[in-house]
C-alpha cells in the first residue's frame, strides 16, 4: 500500500485552512485518512510560528516506514530539519512563450520597417546639401 503524507482541506470558502495527513495515495484528498500529524494555516504571515505546526516524531516515523511526502509538505519538513529538499531548476520557466516570442519578432520587424524608410530620405538629402556647400 502507498502511503502519502499530504494536505486535506479543512477550510470554508476563502479561508483555507489544511491538515497535514498521512493518507493512502488512492483516498480523496479530504476524505479517508489514516493519522492527521499536523497543520497549515496559510492565512496567517510567514514568520507566525503557528503557521505549520507538525508532530515531528509521527512525521519522522511515516517517513521511516515509507511515506512520501508531496512537494508543499515536503517544504515543511525541510524547516522542520526531517528532511533535506534538492532545490529545483527550471531553466524553461523563465523564457517566454510561443505567443511573445512571435509579438517581439513582429515588433522587432515593424520597428525595422519603420527605421529603413526614415534613413533613405535622409541619405539622399545629405549629398545635396554638400553640393551646395562645395559651391
Amino acid at each position: 500500500m502507498a502511503i502519502k503524507i499530504r494536505l486535506a482541506r479543512a477550510g470554508s470558502k476563502k479561508r483555507p485552512y489544511y491538515h497535514v495527513v498521512v493518507a493512502d495515495v488512492r483516498a480523496p484528498r479530504d476524505g479517508r485518512i489514516i493519522e492527521r500529524i499536523g497543520s497549515y494555516n496559510p492565512m496567517l504571515e510567514k514568520g507566525d510560528e503557528k503557521r505549520v505546526i507538525l508532530d515531528t516524531e509521527r512525521a519522522e516515523y511515516w517517513i521511516k516506514t515509507g511515506a512520501q511526502p508531496t512537494d508543499r509538505v515536503e517544504r515543511f519538513l525541510d524547516a522542520a530539519g526531517l528532511l533535506k529538499r534538492e532545490a529545483r531548476n527550471n531553466p524553461n520557466k523563465a523564457k517566454p512563450g510561443a505567443k511573445a516570442l512571435e509579438r517581439a519578432e513582429e515588433k522587432r520587424a515593424a520597428q525595422e520597417a519603420a527605421n529603413a524608410p526614415a534613413e533613405e530620405p535622409v541619405a539622399e538629402q545629405a549629398p545635396a546639401t554638400e553640393e551646395t556647400a562645395a559651391e
